[in-house]
């Protein structure tokens, strides 16, 4: 569950089946009712036509977990983005980075790092095209080092510089719920 309208589709189905959620969040869901089977069919089954998936492997969990914070992160929070990646996902998961990092990388075959660039310039796109903010600012509001350096893993994943990606007047984005799925890839020299 990577966007609100997954959580809109989540409480939907919720509801349909009388049950009452304590919260629906990205990726998580408590509900007051300890479920039966039938309902847990239903559910997954309700979900599966919204295009969601019921989860109940820890592993799978974790995986939704860390790509739902690190989507909180990028995309959602207005706060200038000025931690470690690596320990704000300790901290808020309560895992160790390495078993985090290892974990993901098995699964998903691409690593932590690489997804979370591949959402910065997703994030960067966005900022691009609503023009408020100019390339400066934006390197600062991302966290890079360096306007250079977010030029450079700009163009690494896109191919274009951001001055020229502003000037096309086709200006393409993924989809949140795309981003790190397929697609774009990076080698394993780019850095956050």
């Amino acid at each position: 569950m990577v966007s609100e309208r997954c959580k809109l589709a989540v409480k939907a189905e919720l509801r349909k089946l009388n049950l009452h959620f304590v919260f629906v969040d990205l990726g998580e869901v408590e509900v007051m009712e300890t479920l039966s089977v039938n309902e847990i069919e239903m559910l997954k089954a309700g979900l599966n036509a919204s295009g969601l998936e019921l989860m109940d492997n820890k592993r799978s969990i974790l995986i939704e977990r860390i790509k739902s914070v690190i989507i909180e992160m990028v995309h959602h929070s207005d706060e200038v983005i000025k931690v470690n990646f690596s320990d704000y996902l300790s901290e808020k998961l309560q895992h160790d980075y390495t078993y985090l990092s290892n974990l993901f990388s098995e699964v998903q075959g691409t690593t932590i790092e690489q997804f979370i660039i591949l959402h910065k310039v997703e994030r960067i796109k966005e900022l691009i095209i609503y023009d408020e903010l100019n390339i400066t600012e934006i390197a600062w509001k991302m966290n890079y080092s360096s306007v250079a350096h977010l030029s450079n893993q700009f163009k690494k994943v896109t191919g274009l510089s951001p001055s020229h990606f502003k000037q096309l007047k086709n200006k393409r984005r993924t989809p949140i719920e795309e981003v790190g799925n397929s697609g774009a890839q990076l080698n394993s020299k780019n850095s956050i």
